[in-house]
């Protein structure tokens, strides 16, 4: 989806980019943009896990409902599956010529 958005604002990044911006600003900021709605989703979804924890307790096997851990280990690895997908378009958007992109339509 990230990588839709980014090809969408192919003449925003040139323009961006004849302006001055360099790559490791362009891939900051596509990065930021897309870890925004996934660290939200990750606030709201550990609290809601915490809260409904208590309820799926005697479904869970061997693992505490509020296991800091478990929880833990799930947030490093859908944060590092967003900044991964978020890199990868901001990495090939950092390297648009920015002439090519302002032709493009």
């Amino acid at each position: 989806m990230l990588g839709y958005s980014v090809a969408q604002r192919t003449n925003e990044i040139g323009i961006r980019m004849a302006l001055g911006a360099r790559g490791p600003q362009l891939v900051r900021m596509i990065v930021l943009q897309g870890l925004r709605p996934a660290v939200a989703g990750l606030v709201l979804g550990l609290a809601a896990s915490l809260a409904a924890g208590r309820l799926v307790a005697s479904l869970v096997y061997g693992v505490d409902a509020s296991d800091l851990a478990t929880l833990g280990a799930a947030a490093v690895i859908m944060l590092t599956a967003a900044g991964l997908a978020a890199f990868l378009p901001a990495r090939r958007a950092a390297r648009l010529d920015p002439i090519s992109a302002l032709r493009t339509e």
